[in-house]
């Protein structure tokens, strides 16, 4: 069994639940010890910028700074597509803790030969 899981998101704040529910499956997976990386595409590129991910989603949701923090503490990572975040002109040296400009080359090789589980909002 692999060890490994990939959450892919592509939305960002116009779906703040949306983005909820992918930060609860990566922070069970980095919490229960998995290793765990989130492909930040499209509009949740936006969300690896200091200070961007706030605000609760719904009643009885945890707050996006919660959840961030949470994925942090257990060692998370996120890969930013380099293509969106320049096309967005964003900078990256206002990027979040465990987040670093890598594509789908750097994603294919950090899962390398073994299995991963993914999930994709």
């Amino acid at each position: 069994m692999s060890n490994k899981a990939v959450i892919s998101l592509s939305t960002g704040l116009e779906d703040a639940e949306r983005v909820t529910v992918a930060f609860l499956v990566a922070v069970g997976a980095a919490e229960t010890g998995r290793e765990t990386l989130m492909f930040l595409t499209k509009e949740a590129v936006r969300l690896a910028v200091e200070g961007v991910a706030h605000g609760v989603a719904c009643d009885g949701c945890p707050s996006l700074p919660d959840l961030f923090t949470r994925y942090a503490d257990a060692g998370g990572r996120y890969y930013v597509c380099p293509i969106c975040f320049n096309a967005k002109q964003l900078d990256a040296e206002q990027l979040i803790q465990g987040a670093e400009i890598q594509g789908t080359i750097p994603m294919w090789k950090w899962i390398g030969d073994e299995p991963a589980t993914t999930f994709s909002y």
